[in-house]
Formats: structure tokens, sequence, C-alpha cells
């Protein structure tokens, strides 16, 4: 039991680190973007 409520706890962290990886890596793709095209990312 303790092993499943650990894993449970470990989980939402590891989910957050991949959410914010995704968002970091759009928001990258976008500046390279707007760079390339010349215009402002705001």
């Amino acid at each position: 039991m303790a092993a499943a409520l650990s894993a449970y706890v470990l989980m939402w962290p590891a989910l957050v680190l991949v959410v914010m990886a995704a968002i970091a890596r759009g928001f990258a793709k976008d500046v390279r973007d707007a760079r390339r095209e010349g215009r402002d990312i705001v």
C-alpha cells in the first residue's frame, strides 16, 4: 500500500515536468519562428 501511495504522490511532479517541457519546447519554437520571420513574439 505504501508503494502505491508513494507512486501516486511522485506521479504528479513527473506529469508537471512533462507538461512544462512541452510548453517550453513550444515557446522556444515560436521564438525561433518569430526571429526567422523578423517579428516580435508578443
